[in-house]
């Protein structure tokens, strides 16, 4: 099949500004939740920063974990293959449950060891509560993530996309009810940020179900789902494309989250900093993402029908976008990364100390933009194995080490922290980028 670049590029936006705009609500809403907490206190401002960065780890894993589903789902979507896909949703929703109900099990119990991570004392009261809050959102999470993924790969990316813009609203109007105690609600401060967090994640869930359920235009999805059984070999496929995505993402969200810790031991105002830089480097990461999933559905339809040659002039399309994007977001970065950090918090020292992050922020997007395209064009394939290994050697072996030298050893702090991504990404991109080309030769 022969497809114009031309074609390919309108293709990859059409597909993929529904899911950027989907992920670029919810950095905004984590824009409105480190402001309004970054407002409220300073102390609030770190703490969030740690059980954040902590639950980034599991969130992206569950992530992962639901990311195996998009190119199963776009395989069968571009054969026609319909009642086959809702057997597929079933089958990954009963996968899904269990490997999340997993990782909250994980999280629970690492709640007993917070005491001993080297955080500075006075934050334990604030960072208790709100952990308990977090950890209870991640249940509606993994129930949405399959469906998000469901409606992703069968090319209809805007439905996401408003019931994440709706629930954003949510989002913010709760955090100024909660965190501030307006409109009758009493004043929970950092509290009220996870209050209003779990509520929106629980209304995205129940309104995407709700969709799947009950509107006409995916009855015979419906019709698959009802007349399908738990199947061992179906459920057995779905784990084997879901489990290396997830641990790719543990280990790459699990550098960051040792970041946080790293920064946590250098002191409150290090870890304040580090929160307000790493939301901003969110707005490059989820632009990426969205544009990556496009990728990944559209590789996946190629390989439906085993056409490798569109499945490499897909994926450099998409890079060829993915270095533009690079490009506007490290200039937004460099000339507007101060007027944002100001909004995040109006503690002067934080922004000082924020302002110097913005270089080492800058020098690793072109190697996220990178190993996001590729990663996510590997996923596209099927042939996702490699992935666990590439994010095990460049997060773990490389990344994790190079953190902690640059911040204690040469002394460059939370600096060295920032900086150290780049070392990371890097190397994830060089191998990505090697192993989706071997995989279409």
């Amino acid at each position: 099949m022969h497809r114009s670049s031309t074609d390919l590029y309108i293709s990859l936006l059409r597909l993929g500004a529904p899911i950027i705009v989907s992920q670029l609500g919810t950095i905004v809403v984590s824009f409105c939740d480190t402001a309004m907490v970054g407002n409220y206190s300073t102390e609030s401002l770190a703490a969030a920063s740690f059980v954040n960065n902590l639950f980034n780890s599991a969130l992206f894993t569950l992530m992962g974990f639901s990311y195996g589903v998009t190119p199963l789902v776009a395989s069968l979507f571009s054969r026609d293959d319909h009642k086959q896909i809702g057997s597929l949703v079933k089958n990954a929703l009963w996968v899904n449950s269990l490997f999340g109900l997993a990782v909250i099990a994980v999280m629970g119990a690492l709640y007993l060891f917070l005491p001993l991570m080297g955080q500075p004392p006075e934050l334990l009261p604030l960072i208790r509560p709100y952990y308990l809050i977090v950890l209870a959102s991640l249940v509606p999470l993994i129930l949405f993530g399959v469906f998000a993924q469901w409606s992703y790969g069968i090319q209809r990316t805007k439905l996401p996309m408003w019931i994440i813009i709706a629930s954003n609203a949510l989002n913010i109007a709760g955090n100024y009810a909660f965190i501030y105690g307006r409109w009758g609600m009493p004043e929970m401060g950092l509290n009220g940020a996870g209050l209003s967090t779990l509520l929106a994640r629980a209304a995205c869930c129940i309104v995407l179900i709700w969709v799947f359920f009950s509107k006409s235009d995916f009855r015979i999805y419906r019709q698959g789902f009802a007349a399908s059984r738990l199947e061992r070999g179906e459920c057995g496929r779905i784990y084997s494309t879901s489990w290396p995505v997830a641990f790719q993402m543990l280990f790459e969200a699990g550098s960051f989250t040792i970041a946080a810790v790293i920064c946590g031991t250098l002191g409150t105002l290090q870890l304040a900093s580090y929160q307000v830089i790493v939301c901003l480097g969110m707005l490059g990461f989820c632009i990426y993402y969205g544009l990556a999933t496009a990728v990944s559905v559209m590789v996946a339809n190629a390989a439906g029908h085993d056409d490798k040659a569109l499945m490499r002039r897909t994926a450099g399309a998409g890079y060829r976008l993915m270095l533009l994007t690079a490009t506007m977001s490290s200039a937004i970065f460099f000339f507007a990364g101060g007027t944002v950090i100001r909004i995040f918090t109006n503690d002067p020292a934080v922004v000082t100390m924020s302002l110097t992050l913005l270089v080492p922020l800058v020098c690793y997007q072109y190697a996220d933009a990178t190993q996001i395209t590729f990663a996510n064009a590997l996923r596209g394939t099927a042939h996702v194995r490699p992935m666990t290994g590439i994010a095990f050697v460049s997060y773990i072996v490389i990344g994790m080490p190079a953190t902690y030298l640059m911040a204690h050893p040469l002394g460059w702090g939370v600096q060295g922290v920032v900086y150290s991504f780049a070392v990371s990404l890097l190397c994830a991109a060089a191998l990505f980028v090697y192993y989706f080309r071997k995989a279409t030769l």
